[in-house]
């Protein structure tokens, strides 16, 4: 593989991250769409837009879904239910402590990998996923200890949302022969679940603004969709160790967008906890740099 190609690959990969950044953002301006429905919503864009991919370039769908079934089961356990937690995390907890709880991630990719055959755990992992979960207890520093009780489901799904991504995250590179196409039969699988449990679990309710359906449109096309195939050409053909140092961007990137479009507070919380969880992630990933890039 050329220079050139892992280049471009690995640019390609870095758009995923600046995607991610608005989906907090961008979930905020969806109005009380629930959860699973805007999972559905979402999913299914994304799904139609790797499916008008294939009919333009004149390839049969069918031949895009002939995978393993372990591709299948992380896939559908990484899109579904990564998106599905944290549609509920941004929908029962203040967007800008929620995002910055999910954006533990970046920091659990780290410990997780340790777990992966030639690698191991050094001081300067632990020492960064201390960091961040630090910079998330500094989140509720000087509020009032008995918060409201309606936070806690979203809280909880924050941190669900970093544990599922990380691992899907992780255990993906076990798969490197899956193509990139095979993302749009996960979200169409994740889609239909997310329909299903919407049917099951709630009450429809679409939106009603011009701005709430432009919102939904941008996140299939953009970080509930479009990101996953940018994010698997980078995975795969790019320089993994490079994306995941520019991956720890995402958190600061994503509550700076939520605070400058009048989302939350920046309070010396905010701003110590966005310093610690990006300190943390750095000190973790503090060999990636000086390694060379997994082929």
């Amino acid at each position: 593989m050329s220079d050139r190609t892992r280049l471009r690959a690995t640019l390609i990969g870095a758009c995923a991250i600046l995607l991610w950044a608005a989906l907090a953002l961008l979930t905020t301006f969806t109005g009380p769409v629930p959860p699973l429905q805007l999972t559905g919503m979402t999913f299914t864009l994304a799904a139609l837009l790797a499916l008008g991919t294939w009919m333009a370039r004149g390839e049969n769908p069918l031949h895009h879904l002939r995978l393993p079934l372990a591709a299948w089961g992380l896939g559908i356990f990484g899109l579904f239910g990564y998106h599905a937690l944290y549609f509920v995390a941004l929908k029962f907890a203040p967007p800008v402590e929620a995002s910055l709880i999910n954006y533990l991630w970046p920091l659990l990719i780290v410990a997780f990998s340790a777990l992966l055959p030639g690698e191991r755990l050094r001081w300067f992992h632990a020492a960064g996923v201390l960091l961040g979960l630090g910079g998330t207890m500094v989140l509720f520093l000087g509020k009032e200890i008995a918060f409201d009780p309606a936070h806690l489901p979203g809280f909880a799904a924050a941190f669900a949302c970093a544990f599922t991504w990380s691992i899907y995250s992780v255990l993906s590179r076990r798969l490197p022969d899956v193509p990139t196409d095979s993302i749009g039969g996960f979200c169409a699988v994740a889609a239909l679940l997310a329909w299903l449990g919407h049917g099951l679990f709630e009450t429809t309710f679409w939106p009603q603004q011009p701005g709430e359906w432009l919102a939904i449109l941008a996140l299939g096309l953009g970080p509930a969709g479009g990101a996953f195939f940018l994010w698997d050409i980078g995975m795969k053909r790019g320089d993994i160790r490079a994306l995941g140092s520019m991956a720890y961007a995402a958190p600061l990137l994503s509550t700076l967008l939520l605070l400058l479009f009048g989302k939350g507070d920046f309070t010396w919380q905010v701003m110590v906890a966005c310093l610690l969880i990006v300190a943390g992630a750095v000190l973790g990933a503090g060999d990636l740099r000086r390694q060379k890039p997994a082929s």
